[in-house]
C-alpha cells in the first residue's frame, strides 16, 4: 500500500498574490489553490520520495478574517483523514495572522487518538506566492520532511527551517520570513537540507482535558469569550461595556481572558470591573502580555476568590476558556 501524505488548503499569503513580483506587502491573500501551490514547489516532489500527494481545499481565507466554522470544516477534514491507515500524515497551508490559535485548537480538537501515532503539520508563508524569493515552497517542503520523518505526532507547525510546538509557538514579527518564535522553550527541531533534526520530543496530545465535542459546539455555538489588555491608565470603561453588549443579536458574554501587565497584574480599575463581571457569572482568566515566560503564582497579590491563571498565551488561553466553557454547558 503506497503511504500518503494529504495536503490541505486553508488560503493564507502562502497562496496570496500581488500585481508586482517585488511587492511583498501589497498583496491579497487566498487567491492560489492548494494543488497550484504543489506544482510550483519542487522540493515537494524529492520531500515526498515514493509517498503520494493528495490535496484538497479546505477554505481560501485571508487568516485575520478565520471564523469558527472555518475550525469546524478542518477539523472534521483532518479526523476525516488521519483515520485512513493510509495516509502517513497531513500537511496544512495556513496563514500566518492566527496560525498559532489554529494551531492550539487543533490540538485540543483533533481526537488524541489520531494525533498519538500521526503528525499535523502546519506551513505557511510570509510572502505571496507571485514573490521573486517566495518562502512558501521551501516550508512546503520541511513539512513534508517533517511529516515523513518518523519521530514526530501531534500537531506542529514549521516555518523557516524550524519545527514548533502548537503550544508554544507565537508570531512574533510582522515582515521577516522567520517570524516564529517558541520562546523559552525553544524549536522542538530543525529542518537542515530536508533532513529533519529533533532537538526535543515530539508534543503529543493533551492529557487530562475533557475531549471537544466538536459537533456539539457546531449546534450550540462557540461561547463568547473576549480578550483584554491591561495597561497603564486602563480602567473598566471596555469591561463594562463588553457586559452590556451593543445589541440583542451579540451572544452573551460568557468569559474574558485578560493579558496582565508583567506577572499577570491587572491596573485597579480594569480589575474592579472585572471583579463586577465574576460576580455576573462570567469567568475571568488572566495571564501575562510578555513575550516570554508565564504567570508565576505565590504573589502576595493572591487572594481567595481572585482570577484564575492560564500559563498560556492570551491567544491561546482564550481558546482554552472557551473549550472549557463549551465542556461544561
Amino acid at each position: 500500500m503506497v503511504k500518503k501524505v494529504v495536503f490541505l488548503g486553508m488560503g493564507g499569503t502562502i497562496a496570496g498574490t500581488a500585481p508586482s513580483a517585488g511587492d511583498n506587502v501589497g498583496y491579497t491573500a487566498a487567491q492560489v489553490g492548494v494543488q497550484q501551490l504543489l506544482q510550483a514547489a519542487p522540493g515537494v516532489a524529492a520531500a515526498l520520495g515514493g509517498h503520494e500527494a493528495l490535496a484538497e481545499q479546505v477554505c481560501q481565507i485571508d487568516s485575520k478574517d478565520l471564523a469558527y466554522a472555518d475550525w469546524d470544516a478542518l477539523v472534521k477534514r483532518l479526523t476525516h483523514w488521519l483515520q485512513k491507515p493510509e495516509v502517513a500524515g497531513v500537511v496544512v497551508t495556513h496563514g500566518t495572522d492566527t496560525l498559532e490559535e489554529t494551531a492550539y485548537l487543533l490540538s485540543r480538537a483533533v481526537p488524541s487518538g489520531l494525533l498519538m501515532h500521526k503528525p499535523v503539520v502546519l506551513t505557511c508563508a510570509m510572502r505571496p506566492a507571485s514573490s521573486q524569493t517566495p518562502d512558501g515552497p521551501g516550508n512546503l517542503a520541511d513539512a513534508v520532511a517533517v511529516t515523513l520523518c518518523g519521530r514526530v505526532h501531534g500537531v506542529v507547525v514549521v516555518c523557516a527551517g524550524k519545527v514548533h510546538s502548537a503550544v508554544q509557538v507565537q508570531k512574533v514579527h510582522p515582515y521577516r520570513v522567520d517570524a516564529f518564535d517558541s520562546g523559552e522553550a525553544g524549536p522542538l527541531g530543525l529542518v537542515e537540507e530536508g533532513r529533519v533534526r529533533m532537538l526535543s520530543g515530539a508534543p503529543i496530545a493533551e492529557v487530562g482535558l475533557p475531549a471537544v465535542d466538536m459537533g456539539r459546539l457546531q449546534a450550540q455555538g462557540w461561547p463568547r469569550v473576549e480578550l483584554v489588555i491591561s495597561h497603564a491608565g486602563a480602567s473598566g470603561a471596555l469591561v463594562r461595556a463588553l457586559l452590556t453588549g451593543p445589541d440583542a443579536a451579540v451572544a452573551a458574554l460568557r468569559g474574558i481572558v485578560v493579558a496582565g501587565t508583567g506577572n499577570g497584574t491587572i491596573h485597579k480599575d480594569m480589575e474592579r470591573a472585572l471583579e463586577e463581571a465574576q460576580q455576573q457569572g462570567v469567568r475571568i482568566v488572566r495571564t501575562s502580555r510578555c513575550a516570554y515566560g508565564q504567570v508565576v503564582g505565590g504573589s502576595p497579590s493572591e487572594r481567595p476568590g481572585s482570577f484564575a491563571t492560564s500559563t498560556l498565551s492570551a491567544l491561546k488561553a482564550r481558546i482554552a476558556l472557551m473549550l472549557e466553557i463549551a465542556a461544561q454547558a
